[in-house]
């Protein structure tokens, strides 16, 4: 019987990965048109969020995160695009786009500050990309949250828009920092035993959760999604360009600097990929409404982008399998964790 219950589980995993780039546009859908009954479920996402984090954590251990840090140029390379590059080019559209609206600009601030997404995890392993140097940069990301998302905020915004800072630190904490933490530590503890026997039965409950997620927060900017004006149409095109950036520029880095496959893939998931649900949470719980509008606008787009930079990285390897027929070996699943 639990053999069962198991492979159904797996089973309905690997649909619900097929659906991926599906699957937030729908839960924004379900949202808005469900308002009135998802609007006092509110209080559960952080509850929600952070069992997501819990089992998205579970395949970190100290020794990947060891083997990434002892040559960390990689995981510098990626840190400075997330947290660099990218939330200055989000206030740069931000403020061409929107001059005089702190609060646009703000939720443009927050959408490229927050950590890189777990889910990430999912689209380096489909393509055969590089899981140590993934899962090292989710966790320091992570941990590294509660710090770097306020001090962005401050250092681009200022005193444009008032804030709680150690509320918003808190909000991290208990949501992101310390169910990664727990993960790790019940992963290491049990010798990887626990990812192995409760990693993929769970996986499918991260999918159902996310969908929950957007949905809730999908339902407290319902007002401004059923009533569109041109600009909330130019704010779906700004995030459409500044996401699809991200990718871009992770593609172009790792072309650049000649790195292989498995890291080509994953600086570039990495670069292009956000942890938006947990930018929707804070933009809801802890700004005025308007403020989530360009995270929730970015959760339209990232998971298609997602499958269209899939897309990229598989004729890149073919193109290379028909100049050399040895090419094919970087188009294998990743069996190394060296980053």
């Amino acid at each position: 019987m639990l053999g069962a219950i198991r492979r159904g589980l797996i089973s309905s995993n690997r649909v619900l990965e097929r659906i991926m780039p599906l699957l937030t546009p729908a839960a924004i859908v379900v949202g808005v048109l469900n308002e009135g009954s998802l609007l006092p479920l509110t209080w559960l996402v952080p509850w929600i969020f952070a069992g997501m984090t819990l089992i998205g954590s579970l395949k970190s251990n100290f020794r990947d995160l060891l083997a990434v840090l002892v040559k960390p140029q990689k995981l510098i390379i990626l840190l400075v695009i997330l947290h660099v590059v990218m939330p200055l080019i989000g206030w740069l559209a931000a403020m061409l786009f929107f001059p005089g609206d702190p609060y646009t600009v703000t939720g443009y601030v927050l959408l490229f500050a927050i950590p890189t997404g777990v889910v990430s995890v999912v689209w380096v392993s489909m393509h055969g990309g590089n899981i140590a140097l993934t899962l090292a940069l989710i966790l320091i990301d992570t941990l590294l949250s509660p710090l770097i998302v306020p001090a962005t905020l401050y250092v681009l915004m200022g005193a444009s828009v008032q804030m709680d800072a150690g509320e918003m630190m808190r909000g991290l904490l208990w949501m992101v920092v310390l169910p990664s933490v727990a993960g790790m530590l019940l992963n290491q503890f049990s010798k990887g035993k626990i990812s192995a026997v409760c990693g993929p039965p769970l996986a499918p409950f991260v999918k159902v959760g996310l969908f929950i997620v957007v949905s809730i927060n999908g339902a407290s900017i319902a007002r401004y999604l059923k009533h569109p004006d041109g600009k909330l149409f130019l704010i779906i095109a700004v995030t459409f360009v500044t996401v699809a950036l991200g990718y871009v520029i992770g593609a172009f880095v790792s072309r650049r600097l000649h790195y292989d496959h498995e890291s080509s893939v994953a600086v570039q998931f990495n670069s292009g990929m956000r942890n938006l649900s947990a930018g929707a949470v804070l933009a809801v719980r802890y700004f005025p409404p308007s403020v989530a509008l360009p995270v929730i606008s970015g959760m339209l787009f990232q998971q298609i982008l997602a499958a269209c930079s899939g897309m990229f990285i598989r004729s890149r390897v073919r193109r290379r399998q028909l100049a050399d027929p040895l090419a094919d070996r970087l188009a294998a699943p990743a069996s190394s964790h060296n980053s």
